[in-house]
C-alpha cells in the first residue's frame, strides 16, 4: 500500500531532521532558535504529502482521479504518521536527543516563557506523543485536502 509506504518515508524524514536539529545544536547550544527552525520542518512535510499524492495519481489508469479519492489518500497517510508518532518520539528523546526535554525545561524557565510547572508538563515525553500523533493527524488532514485539490485528474 502506497499509503504505508509514503507514511514510513514521512516518520523517516522526521528522524533525520530531529539528527540534524541536534547536530546543529539545537537540542543544546541553540535551543533558544529551536522554535523556528523547527517549523521549517513544515516544508518539508508538504514537499512530502506532494509526492505522496503525486505517486498515488500516478498510480491509477488514465482518466479521472478524484479529490476525494486523493484526499483520502493523504487521511490514510495521515493515520500511518499519527499512529506511529508517539513511538518516535520515544525513539528520538530517549535515543537520539534524550537532553532535549531538560534543556528545554531549563530555557523556558530562565527565559520566562513558562512557569517551572507548565514547562514541566509541556516538555515531557508523555505531551509530546499525543501533541505529534493529534497534530501529525490533523495537519496530515489540512494539507491532503489542499493538495488533492490541485492534483485532482478530470
Amino acid at each position: 500500500m502506497k499509503e504505508i509506504k509514503w507514511g514510513l518515508v514521512f516518520i523517516v524524514a522526521i528522524i533525520v531532521w530531529m539528527v540534524i536539529e541536534k547536530a546543529t545544536g539545537l537540542h543544546g547550544e541553540h535551543i533558544q532558535y529551536h522554535a523556528v527552525f523547527s517549523n521549517v520542518f513544515a516544508i518539508v512535510a508538504i514537499v512530502i504529502f506532494i509526492f505522496a499524492l503525486r505517486d498515488i495519481r500516478r498510480a491509477q489508469p488514465e482518466g479521472p482521479v478524484t479529490w476525494l479519492k486523493l484526499f483520502l489518500a493523504g487521511v490514510k497517510i495521515s493515520v500511518v504518521i499519527a499512529v506511529l508518532s508517539p513511538p518516535t518520539q520515544f525513539l528520538i528523546h530517549s535515543v537520539i536527543s534524550p537532553e532535549f526535554f531538560p534543556n528545554m525545561r531549563e530555557y523556558a524557565i530562565t527565559s520566562g516563557m513558562m512557569s517551572e510547572t507548565r514547562a514541566n508538563e509541556y516538555f515531557s515525553l508523555v505531551a509530546y506523543m499525543f501533541q505529534s500523533a493529534v497534530f501529525a493527524f490533523g495537519m496530515g488532514v489540512i494539507t491532503s485536502a489542499v493538495i488533492a485539490f490541485f492534483l485532482k485528474r478530470k
